[in-house]
């Protein structure tokens, strides 16, 4: 059996009832649970699973994808990455020592598309005020120097770029999924 981390986009992590398209953490361990993986374990209320499981990441995508649309209603694109894949990933940071001074502010963007070098060219017009991206290690990296709030890299324009749905964590988040996942 293999770690692998489910990144969750467009989930209102809060309690049950606290908005739209609400999935709360204990209950989303609960659905992979049923699904029949094992040690599932999430990171704070951020959208992220950790569990170990047979399978690939497309299958187990769908399935997780499957559970909490018969669960709560609604869709949510989900990717499935190996956890052994995390360290090789943030060791391929193009952004260098940013990333330890604002690890909040750099992003990485996972797909369950291949993520093509073009993308930076097409993504480019729409970085402002030091913003930068990058493909590196099979991901899209995003700079938001200034903050996201302002950016004009928002998730629509990153998936039309891509041409399949993408769902971003900043680092800091991507380093504590890495330590639950080891």
């Amino acid at each position: 059996m293999q770690h692998w981390v489910a990144w969750l986009r467009g989930v209102n992590v809060g309690k049950a009832g606290a908005g739209r398209r609400a999935v709360p953490m204990a209950a989303l361990r609960e659905v992979a649970a049923d699904l029949g993986w094992q040690d599932a374990q999430t990171y704070l209320q951020s959208g992220n699973l950790v569990f170990r499981a047979r399978g690939g990441s497309a299958a187990l995508a769908t399935a997780l994808e499957g559970a909490i649309g018969a669960r709560w209603g609604f869709c949510v694109p989900v990717v499935v990455t190996p956890a052994l894949a995390l360290a090789s990933l943030l060791e391929a940071c193009p952004f260098g020592g940013v990333a330890d001074d604002r690890p909040q502010l750099v992003h990485v963007s996972f797909t369950a598309a291949a993520v093509s070098p073009e993308v930076v060219d097409a993504l480019r017009p729409y970085c402002t005020a030091g913003e930068r991206v990058a493909v590196q290690g099979g991901a899209l990296w995003s700079d938001y120097a200034n903050g996201v709030g302002r950016s004009k890299l928002t998730p629509a324009v990153l998936d039309r770029a891509v041409g399949a749905p993408v769902t971003s964590r900043n680092l800091k988040t991507l380093r504590a999924v890495r330590a639950l996942a080891r």
